[in-house]
Order: C-alpha cells, then sequence, then structure tokens
C-alpha cells in the first residue's frame, strides 16, 4: 500500500530523516514512534505532500507521489495533522463534510446519498454522531480533534495518516477512539500510519512500528519483538521497565525515576499484634507478589494484615467484609495485603536473618485445620472454602526480578511442604501427607533496593535462606498451635 524507500530530508545543514525505508500493507496499522526531533512528523509531511521530496521515492498503491495531483492524492490518503485551526463558523457536520472535496466533480457539485452516508458513518466511528449540528468553536479540544478525524475519514481514503491522534484527549477519550478506528480500518481495509507519542498506545494498537532516532531507522517490525527495554533506553535516554499487560496480550512500558529511594530497613519490622490481626507496617512502599484475599497478585504495598477469624466464618463475599474490616481498622484495602487465618494469631512466628548482601525475615502463623494433599485433592468433596490456617509473608532485602518472585514463591512452598512431613500433617480425607490447607496465603515482599537478586530458587543464596527461614518458622508455628491445642 505505501512504499517508503531510502528517503532523506534536511532542514538547512540539519539533516532530520537520513535514509528511512519502509512499507506498510493495506489494512496494516502501522505505528512511528520516537523522541521529538527524531523525523516523525517531517516523515508524516514527506508522504502527505506537505513538503517536497527531494531524496528517495514514496509510493502510494504503486504510484509515485510526484504523479498524483492533489485531488488524485486525497483520493487516495487522508491525513490529520498534529496542530489544526478552528475554523469558526461551521458546525460539526459541516467540517466533516469538507472531506468529501475529493469524490467532487463540476463546478456546483450535487451532495449525494453517498456523500451523506459516509459523513453520517465518520461521525458515528468517533463518537460525535449526537454533536453534529453544534458549532465547531464550541467542543473541547479533545472533541475538535475527533471532528477531524470524522472529516479525513470522510473521504473514504485508502490510507489514513495520523500525526498523534489522540492529541488533547482525555484517557476515556483515547481508548473510545482508538478502538473505534481500528474496528473502522479493519472493516474497511483501510490502512493506518499514525505518529505516536505514547510508547503504551502503539504497542497496544499497532501490528508494526518504526523507530526512529536522529532521523535514522532505530528498529522496524511488531512491537513485542522490537520494542525491547535496550533499544527504548537507547531511543529515548531513560531506563525502561516492559510488561506484560494485564488484560490484552500486548505489552506495556514505564520509565523508571532516576532519584534512588529512600532503603526501607528490614531491621525495623516487627509484628504487631491487634485483638484479631498481626501487622506488619513498613515505612515505604514494598513491591509484592501475594495470593491474599486482599491484594492479589503485583502490588505495592505498606502493610501486611494476618487477621484471625472462627471456624466457622461463612461469607458470600469475603474479600468485600476483609475490605471493610481493613477500613475500619484504618488500613488502606489499596496498600494493604490483606490474609484471614482460622488459628490464633499470637502464635504468629517471626524469623529474621540479616547478614550482608542476603537479608529476609518470615512471618508464618500455620495449624493443621483443613489439612488437604494436593495431589488427591480431587477426592474431597465440594465445599465452601473455610478460613486457611497456614499464612505467611516473606521480606527480602532487595531488589527481585519477576523470576526471582516466583522461584522465592516456589522455594517457600517447597520448604512448607517438607515441614508439614517433618511433623506427620495428614489429609483427613486421603489419610496421606499434607501439602497444605486448603486456603494457604502467601506474600513475597522485596524493598526493591540495594542487591539485586535474578533468582529465589535453592540454588541460590537468597533461596537457600528462604528455605531454611519458612521451614523453621512454619514448624515452630505448627508447635505453637498443637501447644495450644493442647492445653483447651
Amino acid at each position: 500500500m505505501l512504499q517508503v524507500r531510502e528517503v532523506s530530508h534536511r532542514y538547512g545543514t540539519t539533516q532530520v530523516l537520513d535514509r528511512v525505508t519502509f512499507s506498510v500493507e493495506k489494512g496494516e496499522l502501522f505505528g512511528i514512534i520516537g523522541p521529538n526531533g527524531s523525523g516523525k512528523t517531517t516523515l508524516l509531511k514527506l508522504i502527505s505532500k506537505e513538503l517536497p521530496l527531494a531524496s528517495g521515492e514514496i509510493a502510494i498503491s504503486g504510484w509515485p507521489l510526484s504523479e498524483l495531483s492533489t485531488k488524485q492524492w486525497a483520493r487516495l490518503a487522508a491525513v490529520l495533522p498534529q496542530t489544526l485551526e478552528t475554523a469558526h463558523g461551521y458546525t460539526v457536520k459541516e467540517t466533516v463534510a469538507l472531506g468529501r472535496y475529493a469524490h467532487q466533480r463540476g463546478l456546483l457539485p450535487a451532495w449525494t446519498a453517498e456523500d451523506e452516508a459516509a459523513v453520517q458513518e465518520a461521525l458515528a466511528v468517533v463518537g460525535l454522531a449526537h454533536k453534529m449540528d453544534a458549532p465547531l468553536e464550541r467542543l473541547s479540544g479533545g472533541e475538535r480533534q475527533r471532528a477531524y478525524l470524522a472529516r479525513a475519514l470522510a473521504q473514504e481514503p485508502q490510507l489514513l495518516l495520523l500525526d498523534e491522534p489522540t492529541n488533547h484527549m482525555d484517557v476515556s477519550g483515547q481508548v473510545r477512539l482508538l478502538d473505534r478506528l481500528t474496528a473502522a480500518a479493519r472493516a474497511r481495509g483501510l490502512t493506518v500510519v499514525a505518529v505516536f507519542h505514547e510508547m503504551n498506545v502503539a504497542s497496544l494498537y499497532c501490528d508494526r512500528v518504526l523507530v526512529l532516532k536522529d532521523g535514522k531507522t532505530a528498529a522496524l517490525g511488531a512491537p513485542a519483538d522490537v520494542m525491547t527495554p535496550a533499544l527504548l533506553n537507547d531511543v529515548f535516554a531513560a531506563p525502561v521497565v516492559r510488561q506484560a499487560h494485564p488484560a490484552a496480550a500486548k505489552l506495556m512500558f514505564s520509565f523508571v525515576p532516576q532519584h534512588r529511594e529512600e532503603k526501607t530497613p528490614l531491621g525495623g519490622l516487627r509484628p504487631v499484634f491487634l485483638a484479631d490481626a498481626v501487622v506488619l507496617a513498613s515505612p515505604r512502599p514494598l513491591r509484592v507478589l501475594s495470593s491474599a484475599l486482599v491484594g492479589a497478585g503485583f502490588q505495592w504495598a505498606t502493610h501486611f494484615v494476618n487477621r484471625q477469624v472462627g471456624l466457622d466464618y461463612d461469607c458470600g463475599d469475603a474479600e468485600e467484609e476483609m475490605r471493610r474490616y481493613l477500613k475500619r481498622h484504618g488500613f488502606s484495602p489499596e496498600r494493604t495485603i490483606g490474609m484471614m487465618t482460622a488459628v490464633d494469631v499470637h502464635d504468629a512466628v517471626w524469623l529474621q536473618e540479616e547478614r550482608k548482601g542476603c537479608s529476609a525475615a518470615v512471618l508464618v502463623t500455620a495449624g493443621v485445620g483443613n489439612a488437604v494433599d494436593a495431589a488427591r485433592a480431587w477426592r474431597h468433596q465440594p465445599a465452601a472454602a473455610k478460613p486457611g490456617t497456614i499464612n505467611m509473608v516473606i521480606v527480602v532485602d532487595g531488589t527481585l526480578t519477576e523470576a526471582a518472585f516466583v522461584q522465592a514463591v516456589m522455594t517457600a512452598t517447597e520448604a512448607k511442604v517438607k515441614a508439614l512431613a517433618e511433623r506427620s500433617v495428614c489429609d483427613p480425607e486421603t489419610r496421606t501427607l499434607a501439602t497444605g490447607t486448603s486456603t494457604d496465603s502467601l506474600a513475597v515482599a522485596a524493598t526493591q533496593t540495594g542487591r539485586s537478586f535474578s533468582y529465589a530458587g535453592t540454588a541460590t543464596e537468597l533461596g537457600r535462606t528462604l528455605g531454611r527461614l519458612v521451614y523453621e518458622a512454619t514448624i515452630e508455628a505448627l508447635d505453637r498451635c498443637e501447644r495450644r491445642r493442647g492445653k483447651r
């Protein structure tokens, strides 16, 4: 659909594009990203014939730009610049109707049913059908941007060029517009080439991206393949973290601030006992991977609350009830890891090891209620989940990778299973050794300062430390629970 070959451009003595080459297939949503001054807008202006092409070749559907008249180009392509002057005195519909110019013939062209349908469809795509009679100048900046996009769509082009199409829009407006634009492009077979300032938008919506740096091609390909942290760090001169999007098979990117967080002293952490809970409070947020009732998944948290409830606890929405509990006691549910246990929280065990380069701590409550053998859990009759009895919080003084977080969970689970085996805790249904209880909770937290740990399996120093601490704390917690039961 679009071919760009060896395109270069200068402003005076300044080289802004240097032999850029790429092609875009029909129906593709193609993104151009790069820092300010990298040549993104200049490239779009060359494709749209706003700037004369002095070096290289550009063709649309096989037609060289030099052979296309203004009207011929307008039938093939439409453009939405980064900034537009508001046309005072026009309604939204009248503004969009200007996009039909390329299809008009004669000195006094008649307005046809095809023209009307194209305008109505374009207004619907951008979500402005309800404001078609409103004066353009009364619209917000984001709405005016959508109106001009509708004008470009009303041209019914084969190629749509967009320079930061979500400029002046809030988040909801961006999402609605890009979702509608993508759907419309797929339905029409429309080819879209767009400059994006926000790399997350490019990752979410583009089939391929061209990454520019100093007017040269830094990368070209699918976002997942070429938008690596190393490349983006080099292009944008700032450290970038890449993560999987939680809801779409796409990637997300975050810039990492350069200021250093003050170190969270692990030695200052101590469990505090309430009447019905044991609490760990950190002066600064910790990065956490958790299976807890509140705060599951990856989170940043300052508090860890392990709440004791009765064996007969039954609630239709335990998570919501736990959130209400946290609020009543002055904890923010958005910054708290909340667990429930059926054992007495005053039997919790806190073990801590501080040494140069590898310091960690573990808080464990453990009992034998709801014991289950995970390998034979299928033999159990379905039943309502009851409060768990083995809950643990692990805190590491250091920076963990995502792999290290997951391996720490594995190491802790293996150490817990070993402790249960040592105390011959059995599944009452299968009469085999239990591997845990039916609703155990685990949270692994890290200060994300200081030494970096890429792994936390038992082959590593950190993994061995965690395995021993979890094992010893679980053994002691089980013994305390048994002693309490013996006193009843």
